[in-house]
């Protein structure tokens, strides 16, 4: 196991659940210092008292990320508690899946997710670019998504919103050359999160799956009845078909669990068998 996590001022936000909370604990485990920021007080406080029962550091800071000044106040907290802000996770994020068609119900999502998948990414880097500039290095990990790829059937407010995060990133990397690394992760379906709750129409997952949708069809009603093939379900089986957020969570740590001279610049993180495409 490396050293390269240890003492690392690691702010993760959405970090009361799913990715973001898995993410805090499995670097705190590691020896990094956890600013765990969340909407929801309840959940980052009970994550962050998890990640200190188990002997970790952490502090929880209430913000929504869309709101910059409650972003910057979360920057301000890791300095005064932990003193530096060695890497920013930007993990908060919504997916509202729907079709133009249904725009009449879809637009207030759409409206959030701009809000929280873009202005969150930009509030999050503006919170934390001068005191990285200042340290001399930092690191910038921006959730994006395989919807990111391209335009897609049912998913064109949310593929945008993660198409502008990874032209952020990359935006930011150009001009931070040498001081602040930046990853973009872009993981492809994964379940067991609550990404699914922001779904408007469930037919529009299918637009992902294209010439799959048979195959895809019959994998989820496996799923559902408990009786995938063991082989689709063996992380160890090339036939693995679907990430789950412990799996994205790892890849995210694997990243940041490097030496400040290496940088995993962009990462798409699939399971071998999956029948998402792009």
């Amino acid at each position: 196991m490396s050293e390269y996590l240890k003492d690392k001022v690691i702010i993760v936000t959405g970090a009361g659940s799913g990715f973001g909370k898995l993410i805090a604990e499995k670097c705190a485990a590691r020896g990094a210092r956890i600013v765990g920021v969340d909407i929801d007080a309840g959940t980052v406080g009970a994550a962050v008292d998890g990640i200190r029962a188990a002997g970790g550091q952490a502090i929880a800071q209430v913000a929504d990320v869309t709101d910059i000044a409650e972003v910057q106040a979360a920057a301000v907290a890791a300095v005064e508690h932990f003193g530096a802000i060695d890497v920013l996770v930007n993990n908060a994020g919504v997916m509202p899946l729907a079709y133009f068609a249904d725009h009449a119900r879809a637009l207030p999502q759409w409206h959030k997710a701009i809000d929280i998948n873009i202005k969150g990414v930009v509030n999050g880097i503006s919170a934390v670019y001068d005191r990285m500039i200042e340290q001399g290095r930092g690191h910038v990990v921006n959730i994006s998504s395989i919807y990111g790829n391209a335009g897609i059937e049912g998913s064109g407010v949310y593929s945008a919103t993660k198409a502008a995060v990874t032209t952020l990133s990359d935006s930011l990397r150009i001009e931070s050359k040498g001081k602040i690394k930046v990853t973009t992760v872009k993981p492809t379906g994964v379940t067991g999160t609550n990404l699914a709750s922001w779904i408007v129409n469930d037919n529009a997952i299918m637009g992902l799956v294209g010439q799959r949708a048979a195959s895809y069809g019959e994998h989820v009603e496996a799923l559902m009845n408990d009786d995938l093939p063991a082989e689709l379900t063996d992380v160890d089986s090339v036939k693995y078909w679907l990430i789950t957020p412990d799996d994205l969570a790892s890849a995210v740590v694997h990243v940041i669990d490097q030496p400040w001279g290496i940088s995993l610049s962009d990462i798409t993180v699939r399971a071998s068998g999956e029948d998402y495409l792009y």
